[in-house]
């Protein structure tokens, strides 16, 4: 199945679907990036341009490179246009699960016979999300990280009803970005969402209790147990609302899940609008 993966469709070019289009168009798949405005489109192909410049500028890219990496990149406004044709599509959308459904279930209709439907989602069940779909077999978890241009990793989710083909292809497809892959069952939070977010609500609690400064805290991973980045800059990254949401979820979804209730200092940074990067002010100021 994977030699005929061709042509892939992203939906939502916002920070984590401009990344997947970008290393999908760079590995030589012909690529579509949709958002719902024709604006949010051309802001996610502006953000691929400007990191294969900054590529080319720190000598990880080459001019050809970036030259190719565009050529296989269209900006798509259109849904059906997006979709069609495509063999996988991956949906880059808000953490909500009926906007999921709706999705991927009208991504299912016009993209190519037997397309697989790729997942971003953090901690959202793929059963769940399969589950409104017509063939469940047909969906995967494919969970990238910030930013997705950088960072190795593709978590690979694999639902109770996911076709072992289905994933079998997903993997030769993360090998052909340039990503490691790991193979993770479909639980609340999979591997990654669940050690990250232990240790940046963690790290919450103890700004929270005075233990000390977020920059002292992110100091003493980075420097005493070698994080490339601290909990709460990486906190800030990811956005304080999603991380509040992906506590609540996991908080309620998991038996054991007390550990993973949200502090009060999220809370209440969320209320206020602080959340992180995306609004200027986290844990830090932007």
């Amino acid at each position: 199945m994977s030699e005929n993966l061709q042509r892939v469709a992203v939906l939502g070019a916002g920070t984590m679907g401009h990344g997947i289009a970008h290393v999908c168009a760079a590995a030589g798949y012909t690529t579509a990036l949709f958002d719902v405005s024709a604006e949010a489109v051309d802001a996610g192909l502006s953000k691929v341009t400007a990191n294969l410049d900054k590529g080319i500028a720190r000598g990880k890219v080459t001019e050809e490179q970036k030259s190719q990496t565009l050529s296989n990149l269209r900006g798509e406004p259109n849904f059906e246009a997006a979709v069609g044709g495509a063999n996988l599509v991956i949906e880059a959308v808000p953490e909500k699960l009926p906007l999921k459904h709706e999705v991927l279930t009208r991504a299912a209709k016009g993209a190519a016979k037997g397309a697989i439907l790729g997942t971003n989602t953090s901690s959202l069940s793929i059963e769940s999300i399969a589950s409104a779909l017509p063939d469940p077999s047909r969906v995967i978890g494919l969970h990238f990280f910030n930013p997705v241009h950088i960072m190795k990793l593709l978590e690979i989710i694999v639902g109770p009803q996911t076709d072992p083909e289905v994933y079998a292809t997903a993997a030769a497809f993360g090998e052909r970005i340039g990503k490691q892959t790991i193979k993770i069952s479909d639980f609340p939070g999979f591997a990654t969402s669940r050690l990250g977010l232990v240790i940046g609500l963690e790290a919450i609690r103890m700004v929270e209790q005075g233990v000390g400064s977020p920059e002292d805290i992110d100091k003493a991973m980075t420097l005493g147990y070698g994080f490339p980045m601290g909990p709460l800059r990486l906190t800030d990254l990811v956005g304080l609302d999603v991380r509040l949401h992906i506590a609540e979820y996991l908080s309620e979804k998991l038996e054991d899940g007390d550990h993973f209730k949200p502090p009060a200092l999220l809370r209440e940074m969320v209320s206020a609008g602080k959340l992180g990067k995306k609004s200027g002010q986290g844990f830090y100021s932007w």
